[in-house]
């Protein structure tokens, strides 16, 4: 008996001691290896503005609200929950108890890892301040400057606190100074993400010390470098059936600009999905390897996914020959697009550019008048092109010199660079001198105005024409002042179109913002800032045992729930039915 005790004393002690783990999901464990075209340009998530920065940061670090990676509505994240009132200028967020930052020497104990309302207000507080440019992060301008009350005064310095923001027992609240329909959804950005008060006053945001599902490990130096992340042990979410999360117990981004040597590393099983694949292999991969596409279970799935990105050139402004509207005119009527479209994309896009900055995706912006933008805006038509210019005072290109076409080099972007250089010496006359180079330096030289015409692939922060149009309201010109972020890149300045865009940031209903965002888009076609070239629709092919991975219009890959199986022909066959 004393032995039997003893016995039972110790099964108690070892079920105690695991109590606290969460139960592993039958297929946990695996890694999942995906390409980052570039590197990313920061991993401070405050200052993050580029895709490739926001694509590994937000694996790592967490915001008070997330985007659904399957349909892209509001989903709580580090908020529990939230409140809005009645006007639509207070919000307040239930902030959990269970979140814990990841594990650094920084904290002494698991108590100081678990996040609070002050870590909230301190990250707040550092995106509202000046950094050590002088200049805010990308968040600030983004999502506080305009909306948050007091955020201004504060990074001017003639106050010590927001008053607009403030926190009471678990609750953080936010006050605004006009309504905000996708406050939101801004606030689902990386360049939000909630950081710890400790790694903040340590100075050591840099080493990405988030709560998301996954931890930083290293980056790896070689031939190919890569940034490999590992599984957070201690992360707070379960799946619907108690399962810890994530399922996966790392996931790894290979560093290759590439797309030939990355389509080499997916066949070779080197990387899991590819997305977007080389020009010059479309027809190869996607016809002669139908059989894989095609048996059941597959090899590979394919998935032709239209994104809310757009792909155009913008004039710069401070150009005195792009202040005339005849000359911006003349150059998109001057451009074939089916022709980029068919011999350089080789047809891998979802649209060409015949709408406007507002990619034409109708089932996630419904009610948009992607019509009547098309009405205005421009096809092939050279003769009008040529008819343009001479009403400008440049017949035949005579007198106006050559331009610099500034864009980041890669096999897509040189290839449409120099057609577009082509068509506009043939239908116009006018030398286009094309000058590529890293993506890194091509920001720098927009932000100088190193170039009259520049190559820019604008992603959608959130599903709405707001992230677009936004880069054309005169006043965000002023925010470049303020921030390292910059806004109205092309330094567009029309009171017709501000006066629209004003009315549908205001406006109650969905409808009345559609509407008003569509006018808004119509008025900056017909006084173009920018050539529209074509909207980003890629070829996304993963191998078949890859499970629950969603693509979505933002093109946000979330891993949390991912895992990796190989399907049994009875299994799919099953699928397939229920899909049916």
């Amino acid at each position: 008996m004393k032995f039997l005790s003893c016995f039972i004393v110790l099964i108690i002690a070892l079920y105690s001691c695991n109590s606290g783990k969460k139960p592993l999901f039958e297929f946990a464990g695996g890694s999942i290896h995906i390409a980052l075209d570039n590197e990313p340009a920061t991993f401070i998530s405050r200052n993050v503005d580029d895709i490739y920065s926001a694509d590994v940061l937000s694996q790592v670090m967490e915001c008070l609200v997330s985007l659904d990676p399957k349909d892209l509505s509001v989903v709580p994240k580090i908020a529990k929950s939230w409140t809005i009132s009645s006007d639509g200028l207070t919000y307040e967020f239930l902030i959990r108890k269970d979140v814990l930052f990841h594990p650094h020497e920084v904290f002494t104990s698991n108590e100081e890892r678990k996040l609070t309302v002050e870590d909230v207000k301190k990250t707040i507080e550092l995106i509202c301040s000046k950094g050590e440019t002088g200049a805010a992060g990308t968040a600030y301008a983004f999502v506080f400057e305009q909306y948050l009350e007091g955020a201004k005064a504060f990074f001017e310095n003639k106050t010590d606190h927001i008053s607009g923001l403030t926190v009471k027992g678990d609750k953080v609240i936010f006050k605004l100074t006009e309504k905000d329909n996708n406050f939101l959804c801004k606030l689902s950005n990386i360049s939000c993400a909630i950081n710890s008060r400790k790694i903040q006053e340590a100075n050591l945001e840099q080493e990405m010390i988030g709560t998301g599902p996954f931890k930083f490990r290293e980056y790896k130096k070689g031939s190919t470098n890569s940034i490999v992340l590992i599984k957070n042990e201690d992360y707070y979410l379960t799946d619907e059936k108690g399962f810890a999360l994530p399922y996966l117990d790392s996931v790894i981004y290979v560093l290759e600009s590439r797309k030939l040597e990355q389509l080499s590393l997916f066949e070779k099983k080197k990387l899991d999905l590819i997305c977007g694949l080389p020009a010059s292999r479309i027809t190869k991969m996607l016809e002669g390897r139908i059989s894989d596409f095609n048996s059941s279970p597959p090899i590979l799935i394919l998935q032709n996914n239209p994104i809310l990105t757009t792909n155009y050139y913008f004039f710069n402004m401070q150009d005195k020959r792009f202040k005339n509207v005849k000359v911006r005119q003349a150059f998109n009527f001057a451009i074939d697009r089916e022709k980029i479209g068919t011999e350089v994309l080789r047809n891998q896009y979802s649209e060409l550019g015949y709408y406007g900055i507002v990619p034409p995706i109708k089932n996630t912006l419904r009610g948009y008048d992607f019509e009547g933008v098309k009405s205005v805006s421009y096809s092939f038509n050279p003769e009008k092109a040529k008819k343009l210019l001479a009403e400008a005072g440049y017949p035949g290109g005579a007198g106006f010199g050559s331009i610099n076409l500034r864009f980041n080099i890669s096999d897509i972007n040189s290839g449409v660079a120099e057609e577009f250089a082509i068509q506009i010496y043939s239908v116009l006359g006018i030398n286009v001198n094309i000058d590529g180079s890293t993506f890194d330096q091509l920001q720098k030289d927009i932000d100088s105005g190193k170039g009259e015409l520049f190559r820019i692939g604008w992603v959608a922060d959130y599903p709405s024409p707001e992230t677009f149009l936004f880069n054309f309201y005169a006043k965000s010109v002023l925010l470049k002042k303020s921030t390292a972020f910059t806004f109205n890149m092309s330094k567009y300045n029309n009171p017709e179109f501000d006066k629209l865009f004003e009315l549908a940031k205001r406006s109650n209903k969905l409808s009345d913002q559609m509407n008003y965002f569509s006018q808004a888009e119509k008025v900056l076609m017909v006084d173009p800032p920018i050539i529209p070239l074509w909207y980003k629709g890629d070829y996304e092919i993963v191998h078949s045992e890859v499970r629950n991975l969603h693509f979505n219009a933002l093109n946000q890959l979330v891993f949390t729930k991912v895992y990796k199986k190989p399907w049994t022909k009875e299994e799919y066959l099953e699928k397939m039915k229920h899909k049916k």
